[in-house]
């Protein structure tokens, strides 16, 4: 009975799955995950890409087995520290959800700088658009052939 029970204590987790609302990528992760969420949001696929990850939810894990398997052709492109931290990265629970908010976060702060960014150039153009204005009717003014006469 004891070497019974021996077994079922040591295979007891062995279908423990991690939970997800704890998952906390290393530093390396987290720049890998960066760095492809930013190159994402920089080619305007945001919005593909969190459809993706939000459609291959379960099959992360597979995913991840698929980029170790395709390592020797990935890392034709890319360094091969980086392809394996990522592989091993997608392999986790969370990291889908992980990747997901930092998709959006990334595309948050892109629309808050074009804000900031438009909204800028138009208060220079409205001030340097007033000045030319007042030059060009400064300048109609002075040519008396253009303006009519004053009748007083």
């Amino acid at each position: 009975m004891s070497e019974r029970k021996s077994i079922k204590d040591r295979i007891r987790h062995a279908f423990a799955i991690e939970d997800a609302a704890d998952f906390e990528p290393t530093e390396r992760e987290a720049a890998a995950a960066e760095k492809v969420c930013r190159e994402v949001v920089r080619r305007r696929m945001t919005v593909p890409a969190v459809m993706l990850l939000e459609m291959s939810r379960p099959l992360n894990y597979l995913g991840a087995q698929a980029l170790h398997f395709f390592q020797p052709f990935g890392t034709v492109l890319i360094e091969p520290g980086s392809w394996e931290t990522f592989a091993n990265f997608l392999e986790r629970r969370g990291s889908v959800e992980y990747l997901a908010r930092l998709i959006e976060d990334v595309e948050a702060e892109r629309v808050d700088a074009e804000t900031a960014d438009a909204s800028a150039p138009a208060d220079e153009s409205a001030t340097s658009g007033g000045e030319a204005t007042g030059a060009s009717a400064s300048e109609d003014d002075s040519n008396p052939v253009d303006t009519p006469p004053d009748h007083h």
